[in-house]
């Protein structure tokens, strides 16, 4: 549908749609061993959200790699990431889970005819997808607007990324004003404070209904559960149709 009255709604991935433990911290460990030659000591916090290019040179540097060498090793474990995930698809799909209502939500966004369902996230593209397809998740967004870490690593910039991909698509100019980021993490609400979304923040990960608040989402949500609430306060954060 193309017009005016289009919402590009942008879904987090990790532990808003799905939880994959630690699988993608073995991945940083693999990758880490074979680009370095040595184990890593400090592996990357959980569940901030920042993009996978910034968790990585912050691995390097937290585990002794002279900064010096960074910008070496660390699009060369970028390279190798997708391979290192794409060899653990078995246990993506045994070990991880989906966050509760996340499939009906999906749905109800991606069925709405003003809603324009995609993906801002700090996940590279391939291991975005991978994911995605790990859950059968893929059929309700349309991962070809999305913002990915491959695009660049400050999340915030990702925003206008899928603004403009959505744009050239669809016809339809997208703003802050009817364009809104669903995650679960503070990474989240900043990258739409500063990117220019609205932010509808889901508690469902290791940050609380009252961080999210007092970082700045405008609504929050202890989960996906209720899917018509949801649409409606994408309607109403809005003022659009969906």
């Amino acid at each position: 549908m193309i017009g005016a009255k289009q919402i590009l709604v942008l879904w987090d991935i990790d532990r808003t749609l799905l939880y994959v433990g630690d699988i993608d911290r073995q991945v940083y460990r693999e990758t880490f061993a074979e680009v370095v030659g040595r184990p890593a000591e400090r592996l990357p916090a959980r569940g901030t959200g920042v993009t996978m290019p910034l968790a990585i040179r912050a691995l390097l540097l937290d585990n002794g790699v002279p900064e010096n060498e960074v910008p070496e090793l660390l699009p060369r474990m970028v390279k190798l990431l997708p391979e290192r995930l794409a060899a653990h698809a078995e246990a993506l799909r045994k070990q991880g889970v989906l966050m509760p209502g996340a499939v009906v939500a999906l749905q109800a966004v991606h069925e709405h005819p003003t809603c324009v369902p995609t993906v801002v996230t700090g996940n590279l593209k391939p291991n975005a997808l991978q994911k995605l397809a790990a859950f059968d998740l893929d059929g309700y967004l349309d991962a070809e607007i999305g913002g990915f870490a491959s695009d660049d690593d400050h999340r915030p910039a990702l925003v206008a990324v899928a603004q403009k991909r959505a744009q050239a698509k669809h016809g339809a100019v997208f703003t802050r004003t009817n364009t809104v980021i669903i995650g679960d993490s503070l990474e989240d609400v900043r990258t739409g404070l500063e990117g220019g979304a609205l932010v509808i923040g889901i508690a469902s990960g290791k940050t609380t209904t009252e961080e999210l608040k007092e970082a700045g989402a405008d609504a929050v949500f202890d989960s996906l559960k209720d899917e018509v609430r949801l649409l409606a306060f994408i309607n109403s954060l809005t003022g659009k149709g969906c």
